[in-house]
């Protein structure tokens, strides 16, 4: 069942980016060539999130990366012929699973876990443009809509609703970091790639640090971006 559910996700997060590529492309072929980077514009994106909380413990016997989505809105504001500035408003899902072997500490028995995290995200990037090759890098804020933490596999758990228990309360509602990456503009569209590293560790709470270890957002992201 969990590789099922994990290759459906998948599968759901190929073809919604498989959608905005055929839009992209309808974009490009109606009005062909390259973006002139000193008009500002703005748009929408959405694209694809690969992450993981690389939690450090002792009670960790496997980690392996999520995949999320995330979408919203973007602009570019040139500042100079070859500087401009690129904020967003994003949705983001970040999260990872994690398997736990039996630990007294964390309070479970051959547990494995999915994190999923959601969050409103505000990424202000410095972006140096030569030719249609944008190298973007910036800081970023984040706040915590909604958090759900889903038993995959539980052998013997001594505490099967703390869990259960666990929601957006128990983890920072906000989050920061840094961005990086880099983009090509082509006209009407952007396509990108991307990855945040968090600097502030996701849980507030004693059972959610327990699980976590002082773990952060780490996020790996392919876009593309639709520009007016």
């Amino acid at each position: 069942m969990k590789t099922k559910n994990g290759l459906k996700q998948k599968l759901m997060g190929i073809s919604f980016l498989a959608f905005i590529l055929f839009g992209a492309g309808n974009v490009k072929a109606q009005d062909g060539g390259l973006f002139d980077d000193t008009q500002a514009r703005f748009g929408v994106k959405g694209g694809l999130n690969f992450s993981q909380l690389y939690v450090r413990d002792v009670s960790v016997e496997d980690q392996s990366m999520k995949v999320g989505l995330h979408g919203g809105l973007w602009a570019k504001v040139p500042m100079g012929k070859f500087f401009a500035l690129q904020p967003e408003l994003l949705y983001t899902n970040n999260g990872s699973r994690v398997a736990y072997r039996t630990s007294s500490a964390v309070g479970v028995q051959g547990r494995e876990l999915r994190y999923n995290l959601n969050y409103i995200q505000l990424p202000v990037l410095a972006s140096a443009t030569i030719g249609p090759i944008s190298i973007q890098a910036g800081p970023y804020a984040s706040y915590l809509i909604g958090a759900n933490i889903k038993e995959l596999e539980v052998d013997n758990a001594i505490d099967p609703m703390m869990v259960a228990d666990l929601d957006e309360n128990d983890f920072h509602r906000v989050d920061y970091g840094l961005a990086g990456g880099i983009a090509v503009d082509i006209k009407g569209f952007q396509v990108g790639g991307r990855y945040n590293f968090g600097l502030r560790e996701i849980s507030n709470s004693g059972i959610s640090q327990q699980l976590t270890n002082n773990a952060k957002n780490s996020v790996g992201q392919i876009y593309i971006a639709i520009g007016f």
